[in-house]
């Protein structure tokens, strides 16, 4: 690396100060799926995110090899996070041969983050199905459009895609659901809040499920 290409930054001394205020036991939720609808409603409202519901998501192949993107949760409840994809795609490939996940939440502004661990499952057709029918028509049609993952040779190749299927479903006509297009279900083993506190002692509360369905909470170390 030359002087030019130098960063122009001391990302040694790069650090902030997080809230003061942090995370106790007595605050929490009787389920992490509870708790993380409190903080994502706080997140959506007073956290000032561009999008609360952008996650990180890690995936590990058959040999071990990880590889992380982002991705936009859909939908949470008690059966767990939802999101969706092209089955075809590097992280579909990974969760087929390794069903284990991990989901991000980087609420940064709000010195907070999420992490959840699980196994991904697809969801039913029906679901992905209604789920389809609520993006918009362009959305719709970048699903058939995008052999995500794959190589193509120019951006021209995937704009020329689109635009044979704008002229074959124009707007206002149904677009049928991709095959190869659908969603997962992360459900959830463990989920940890983390707290930014002054002087790197943050807390970190998680969730762990136990056999009979219960939760137990334990406080790790920052």
């Amino acid at each position: 690396m030359t002087d030019r290409d130098a960063v122009p930054f001391d990302l040694a001394s790069m650090r902030k100060q997080y809230r003061a205020e942090g995370l106790l036991e007595t605050e929490l939720a009787a389920s992490p799926v509870e708790q993380f609808a409190r903080w994502f409603k706080q997140a959506a409202t007073e956290g000032g995110m561009f999008e609360p519901n952008a996650m990180v998501v890690s995936t590990a192949d058959a040999e071990g090899r990880p590889s992380s993107r982002t991705v936009l949760l859909k939908h949470f409840d008690e059966q767990g996070f939802v999101f969706y994809t092209n089955y075809d795609s590097r992280k579909s490939r990974d969760l087929a041969d390794n069903p284990h996940v991990s989901l991000l939440f980087p609420w940064h502004p709000m010195a907070r983050q999420v992490i959840i661990t699980g196994v991904a499952r697809r969801t039913g057709r029906d679901e992905t199905a209604a789920y389809f029918r609520t993006r918009p028509h362009g959305s719709q049609l970048g699903a058939w459009a995008s052999g995500q993952s794959s190589v193509i040779a120019s951006r021209a190749e995937l704009d020329a895609a689109y635009a044979e299927l704008v002229a074959r479903y124009p707007e206002g006509e149904q677009v049928p659901v991709p095959p190869h297009w659908g969603g997962f279900r992360v459900v959830p083993r463990s989920v940890e809040f983390w707290q930014g506190r002054e002087n790197r002692l943050h807390d970190r509360l998680r969730y762990v499920a136990q056999a009979d369905g219960s939760w137990r909470v334990e406080r790790l170390s920052p």
